[in-house]
């Protein structure tokens, strides 16, 4: 048999791999929180795509280096935009959203413990940017980056898989957890916005985001106290998803047809449970002393805590609930079977090598402290 074999260009491969997308490579992308922990990777993801006008708009005060590198460095040809501003400024925000077909909303709120600060840095924020996207026009999705705290996994029987059919939490300030609050809330107004002025919006809740930047011991595993490690999760599993597979999920939710109004949840495959989880970090990052709490044990103390706070009307705060136990503690599977089959996404780093990149990460920050 003879015939000929036709090398495509890169340019061709990434036309023939674009021409499903929503976008394409000249329309403006918006990128918020892009400085954090996940928008390089996302920034990274869209420029290797083929796309050329990132607009990544980073807080004032935030270290810009690794755009710009990535704006020095890409295949795409151009410079990443980067704009400095703040979400609470209503001309921040226009200047934000001007000439944009598409956003990435990763900018949150993360590590307030006040509700207030928690519920104006997620909530007020996703507001007054959605506020600007109806001024402007012209936007093709809105796609915001959310988080599995949202989950009340309530009613779900152990062991059953929770997807993105699972309740969402009721009465989420009674979790005690004022990112969990800040996180319904903002998905609450996405979800006025798409209903009311029919904004076209995607949410991604990601599961447990890890690698490097990113290297404490997620509080799913266990919680440091009273001078060793109490590991809660035992033989859960873990809703790990790898930062670049996370970020390609996010980048595919905002470029695929036929997919507003959707939920998808964000976890990787062959997810550890918490104890092989904790037995790897101790092998190879440090080892430390840990004692496993029976979920049983784990429940009645949370329950107690929930009480005693109850109590004395919050002098002790409620961190420790059945709420929050029943996310982090109660035996849960996990599925990505909806991101997989509806925008085609596959994991691009294996889960064993994504562990070793992420345990290297953290070896060296252990040594380094």
């Amino acid at each position: 048999m003879t015939g000929t074999f036709e090398r495509k260009s890169p340019v061709v491969k990434l036309a023939e791999a674009n021409r499903d997308h929503i976008v394409g490579p000249d329309d403006r992308i918006l990128i918020t929180g892009a400085a954090g922990f996940m928008g390089p990777h996302v920034v990274e993801a869209l420029l290797k795509r083929g796309f050329r006008k990132l607009r990544c708009l980073v807080r004032p005060t935030s270290d810009a280096g690794k755009l710009a590198d990535l704006g020095r460095c890409n295949s795409a040809g151009a410079p990443v935009e980067v704009l400095r501003g703040n979400l609470l400024n209503a001309e921040d925000c226009a200047e934000a959203v001007r000439d944009v077909a598409l956003i990435y909303h990763l900018a949150a709120g993360r590590g307030e413990k006040a509700f207030p600060d928690a519920f104006i840095n997620s909530v007020v924020t996703t507001r007054n940017l959605l506020d600007a996207i109806l001024r402007a026009g012209g936007l093709k999705r809105f796609v915001n980056v959310s988080s599995f705290a949202v989950y009340s996994n309530v009613g779900n029987p152990g062991g059953q898989f929770l997807d993105e059919s699972s309740p969402v939490e009721p009465q989420p300030a009674r979790r005690g957890d004022a990112y969990t609050f800040a996180k319904v809330r903002q998905e609450e107004i996405v979800l006025e916005y798409g209903k009311r002025f029919g904004v076209p919006h995607v949410i991604v809740r990601p599961g447990v985001v890890y690698g490097p930047g990113n290297e404490a011991i997620h509080g799913r595993v266990g919680i440091a106290g009273f001078g060793l490690f109490l590991h809660l999760g035992g033989a859960n599993t873990v809703p790990l998803t790898y930062v670049e597979n996370c970020a390609d999920a996010i980048v595919l939710a905002g470029l695929r047809p036929g997919v507003n109004g959707e939920v998808l949840n964000v976890v990787d495959d062959d997810l550890p449970s918490s104890r092989q989880f904790l037995r790897l970090y101790k092998r190879h990052v440090r080892p430390f002393r840990s004692i496993y709490v029976p979920h049983v044990v784990s429940y009645l103390l949370c329950l107690l805590w929930e009480k005693y706070s109850a109590w004395s009307e919050g002098q002790l705060p409620p961190v420790y609930n059945r709420a929050r136990w029943r996310v982090s503690w109660k035996r849960t599977r996990y599925t990505n079977q909806k991101i997989k089959s509806l925008l085609g996404w596959s994991q691009r780093v294996p889960t064993s090598e994504a562990l070793a990149k992420h345990f290297e990460s953290c070896r060296r920050k252990a040594l380094n402290a």
